[in-house]
């Protein structure tokens, strides 16, 4: 049996893992890992627990809207720095 849970439980679920993340969004692991190490995907990580969790729906939108911007021919520094500013809404842009 698998011990990966299924995608409706993921979908229910307040937080998720990098590696659900990635199965939900499509975006691959390594790009996860990036915006994370990049500081434009904020986690949790509970001091008793090394596991890094994501909070699923921001984190969710959080990667639509990386995604757009980049569409939109946004560089990662860039983008990065759109992230940053207090206030941002991607709609504007």
């Amino acid at each position: 049996m698998s011990r990966q849970r299924s995608i409706e439980k993921i979908q229910a679920s307040d937080y998720v893992s990098i590696g659900e993340l990635a199965r939900l969004t499509g975006c691959r692991y390594s790009t996860l890992k990036f915006y994370t190490e990049e500081g434009m995907l904020p986690f949790e990580q509970p001091e008793e627990n090394l596991t890094r969790r994501f909070p699923r729906e921001e984190a969710v939108a959080r990667l639509q809207e990386i995604q757009r911007l980049k569409a939109q021919g946004l560089s990662i520094p860039e983008i990065k720095a759109l992230l940053e500013t207090k206030g941002f809404h991607p709609e504007e842009f």
